[in-house]
C-alpha cells in the first residue's frame, strides 16, 4: 500500500428502529408494504442522520406519531448476503397510551397494518434474525441497561 491509498474499510448499512409495548408486554409490529414480513418501526438512516434521529424520524413517517424515545437498547451486527454489512440499533419506544394507539395513521404510505404480538410468536411474523433482535431487546429493556449484539444475539 502507498502513502496515498487507505485501507479497505467496512462502509455498513445503518437502520434504526423503536420498540414498543403494550400493556400485557407484547411487541408492536408494522407490516411494511414492500416486505414480505412484520418489522419494528423504523428504517434507514440518511446521510449526517444520527441513528436516534432516523427512528424518530421513521416512527413519525411510518405511524403519525412523534412519542418520546428513550435510550438505546441494542445495536447489532447483523450482514447479510444480500445487503452486506449492517448495524442495526433499536431504542426504547415504551408503552404506547391507548390514545396514541387510536392516533396511529400511515403518514408515508410504507405501512399497511400494525399489531401486538407476544415475544413467543415473533417467527411466525418475521425472520429469526429480526424476531432475536427484538427478544435482545426485550430482555435488555427488563433489565434497564444496553447491549452489543451480533445477528441478534447479545455477546
Amino acid at each position: 500500500m502507498t502513502a496515498n491509498e487507505t485501507p479497505p474499510m467496512a462502509t455498513p448499512r445503518v437502520a434504526a428502529g423503536a420498540l414498543f409495548f403494550n400493556d400485557e408486554g407484547h411487541v408492536l409490529l408494522v407490516r411494511p408494504n414492500y416486505k414480505n414480513h412484520w418489522d419494528i418501526p423504523g428504517g434507514y438512516v440518511e446521510p449526517g442522520e444520527s441513528p436516534r434521529a432516523a427512528c424518530i424520524r421513521e416512527v413519525e413517517e411510518e405511524l403519525g406519531l412523534a412519542p418520546p424515545i428513550g435510550p438505546m437498547l441494542v445495536v447489532d451486527w447483523a450482514p447479510t448476503e444480500s445487503e452486506g454489512d449492517k448495524i442495526l440499533f433499536i431504542f426504547d419506544g415504551g408503552a404506547l397510551s391507548t390514545t396514541q394507539e387510536h392516533s396511529i395513521r400511515f403518514a408515508d404510505g410504507e405501512v399497511a397494518e400494525w399489531r401486538y404480538v407476544p415475544a413467543h410468536d415473533l417467527e411466525q411474523h418475521s425472520p429469526a434474525r429480526l424476531a432475536r433482535r427484538i427478544r435482545t431487546a426485550i430482555a435488555v429493556q427488563s433489565n434497564g441497561g444496553s447491549t452489543y449484539a451480533e445477528h441478534g444475539i447479545a455477546i
